[in-house]
């Protein structure tokens, strides 16, 4: 929410499809308290499929969740519509399978106000549904971790491992390593002549769709998902921020052919940044748009599942736990920052023009690093990381206004009377200065003070008072 985000969804304390990510009631709650004060909304994933046994209980937990403020349920399960859920807005979870206009016009006359689109659309499949079903808001993943199947229908933790990923609990068989055969079960040769074997042959590259986003809009995209799996602050904070920054860039130009920006006028707010937004700064398998225009190569990593990182230039030799570098024009490297060669790691321990010092042993005719120079990644930037902050303001405007009985304060949608004893000024200025500054001084509130305005005499008010009546106004 600090670093840009117009709403959060979040896991209830259980039927998430992510079974290590659920939040109890009380946290939740406060969730929703925090989030709405910058005007953010809470959508909760009550998105696994269920038992006959369980339907109570989840119907149970929408009222609960109803209860305590959270905007819309996402939700997979149809059958959930056939209980007596609360009065609550409903979000077609991406395991719906939402793919064909068909599917999406189905959703929408019973009763759901937003579907998640399948990751594997195309460009032109969104702008198709958009077109069939204008009347239906239509949210799509622009940013994280994939699944090598269709959205809700990969079955293989299930068949493999008896975990199933609609329950959410995947097994994720897809970040595995395998070998790949023909079928006379040899080992097929990659194009250097080397057998496949023990490669990470079904792990897709991280979605990155930030170079499209107004192509997205257009195509009748209203919100943007960025997936966030058991993603650490850091990387919530560096990927949040970079698509604030991109849409708040697009907006006052944007203009699509259905007439002004469905995005215009959003939330935003005043960020104050120690750091230019990068998404290969923090966790990262490389990028691909992904089916978004068409089949693209390369969609995965062989060589890896985990973090990359960003490419800082080729590892020339490699003696014991001292390595010889070309780096990129522009890279500095930092003591503790993680690198990473072929699916080989380490940490820097020292670093004296083109010789890095590491923490781990290579050598040159090892896997790692194959033949000739090898490629070398940042998967860790120390300094980077060191200075990730961002915070949000919301600006509002303060109406400082006498009445009858005193003073009456207006920050923002929130008005309090104060009964308070006339005393004139004998500096009106300095007074009507006092005022102003001391309502502008909002502090750790949500708020910053865009314009005061003052429809009053001036009066003698002391500092003391003002701060005590803009405290109880904000609260």
């Amino acid at each position: 929410m600090q670093a840009g985000a117009d709403a959060i969804y979040i896991g209830p304390p259980a039927f998430g499809a992510r079974q290590a990510a659920g939040n109890n009631l009380e946290d939740l709650e406060e969730v929703v308290r925090y989030a709405h004060s910058y005007g953010v909304q809470v959508l909760v994933t009550l998105n696994t499929l269920l038992h006959d046994d369980e339907y109570p209980q989840a119907v149970a937990l929408a009222h609960a969740l109803y209860k305590i403020g959270v905007d819309a349920l996402i939700i997979q399960d149809l059958h959930l519509l056939d209980f007596d859920l609360p009065p609550i807005r409903l979000h077609a979870s991406t395991q719906c399978d939402n793919r064909t206009p068909e599917h999406v016009a189905h959703l929408r006359d019973l009763g759901f106000k937003r579907v998640v689109l399948a990751r594997e659309l195309s460009i032109d499949e969104i702008r198709a549904i958009h077109e069939a079903v204008p009347d239906i808001e239509l949210e799509a993943f622009v940013h994280g971790a994939l699944c090598v199947s269709y959205s809700g229908r990969c079955y293989i933790s299930e068949v493999l491992a008896g975990r199933s990923a609609n329950r959410g609990a995947c097994a994720q068989f897809c970040r595995m390593a395998y070998d790949l055969l023909d079928g006379s079960m040899n080992e097929v040769l990659d194009d250097r002549g080397e057998p496949i074997h023990q490669r990470y042959l079904l792990s897709l590259q991280d979605l990155d769709r930030s170079a499209y986003l107004s192509e997205l809009i257009d195509a009748g995209v209203t919100t943007f998902k960025i997936e966030g799996r058991l993603k650490d602050a850091d990387y919530v904070t560096n990927i949040t921020a970079y698509y604030r920054e991109k849409l708040d860039n697009l907006t006052p130009t944007l203009s699509t052919g259905r007439g002004s920006s469905s995005l215009e006028g959003r939330l935003g707010g005043v960020f104050t940044r120690s750091f230019v937004p990068n998404p290969e700064k923090t966790f990262h398998r490389g990028g691909t748009d992904y089916f978004l225009h068409g089949r693209t190569r390369p969609m995965a990593n062989w060589e890896t599942p985990k973090s990359t990182g960003e490419y800082i230039g080729e590892v020339l030799e490699a003696r014991g736990s001292t390595l010889r570098v070309r780096l990129k024009d522009g890279v500095t490297l930092h003591n503790g920052d993680g690198l990473t060669i072929g699916s080989e790691g380490c940490n820097v321990n020292g670093v004296e023009g083109n010789i890095i010092l590491v923490n781990k042993r290579f050598a040159l005719s090892g896997e790692n690093l194959r033949k000739g120079a090898a490629p070398l990644y940042r998967n860790l930037d120390v300094e980077f990381v060191k200075n990730l902050h961002s915070e949000r303001r919301i600006p509002v405007d303060i109406l400082f206004r006498e009445t009858e009985e005193g003073f009456s304060i207006q920050i923002g949608d929130r008005e309090r009377s104060f009964v308070y004893a006339h005393e004139p000024a004998k500096n009106e200025q300095k007074a009507l200065d006092t005022i102003r500054t001391q309502l502008a001084k909002l502090g750790d509130t949500p708020y910053v003070a865009r314009n005061v305005q003052i429809e009053s005499k001036p009066y003698f008010i002391p500092i003391s008072v003002l701060n005590e009546w803009r405290r109880e106004t904000t609260l």
